[in-house]
């Protein structure tokens, strides 16, 4: 069962914005070089959307493969990777990968679908898919620190941030925290995420609170080695 994004589903503009002002260090990604080096791997990205992160994959990985479920976005995202050879959009569901048996190394999956309890069947599916040896990196939100992890603490007191880590490692999963920051060139642009993000009551609340274009903001890398 497809789970509707609609801040990227409905503002993929908006959504590209966001994109480039997330992890303007580089925290994210070099916390996964650490952990699974892509150089050489067959890439998964799950839920890539318009393809923002499959350029990235492609410069060192052997193959990448975007798998997006929104029929718009997979168009985006093809016409993104369109001269890279290496790099393929399938359109497809995470609770049904378009993909072999045991043929990737490094599986990546940033905001889409695994969002805890009822993301089992996408699980079984990461089981099936995974090379051994192999690495699946899912990035979420931690509503326990930072300033954007208050606001989405606010956006969302139903997710127990405490039972969604007992979730992940029940399931053999390790955490890795990133306190990472969201940087937009403009205080337009930064307005504008907001308001995809929010509810218009809690964006206009988060807008007249803070001041500027960046702020900062904790996520969870969650991972699992395949054997």
């Amino acid at each position: 069962m497809v789970r509707m994004s609609p801040n990227i589903w409905n503002h993929s503009q908006t959504y590209e914005i966001e994109n480039q002002a997330v992890d303007p260090d580089g925290l994210i990604a070099a916390a996964m070089e650490r952990l699974h080096d892509h150089d050489g791997a067959r890439v998964l990205d799950i839920g890539c959307g318009a393809g923002f992160h499959l350029p990235f994959f492609a410069r060192r990985a052997s193959h990448v493969i975007g798998v997006e479920p929104h029929p718009p976005l997979v168009e985006l995202a093809r016409a993104r990777v369109a001269d890279l050879p290496d790099v393929e959009v399938r359109q497809g569901e995470a609770e049904a990968l378009p993909v072999r048996e045991r043929s990737i190394d490094v599986a990546h999956a940033r905001w889409a679908y695994f969002f805890g309890p009822g993301a089992e069947p996408g699980l079984r599916e990461l089981d099936r898919v995974m090379a051994p040896g192999g690495t699946a990196f899912v990035i979420d939100n931690d509503s326990t620190r930072s300033t954007f992890g208050a606001w989405f603490a606010r956006a969302h007191p139903e997710r127990d941030p405490l039972a969604l880590q007992r979730f992940w490692r029940r399931h053999g999963w390790n955490r890795e925290p990133v306190l990472m920051r969201w940087q937009m060139r403009s205080r337009a642009d930064f307005e504008a995420v907001v308001r995809i993000e929010f509810a218009p009551t809690q964006a206009a609340a988060i807008l007249r609170e803070h001041e500027g274009c960046e702020v900062d903001y904790a996520v969870d890398l969650w991972w699992r080695r395949y054997d």
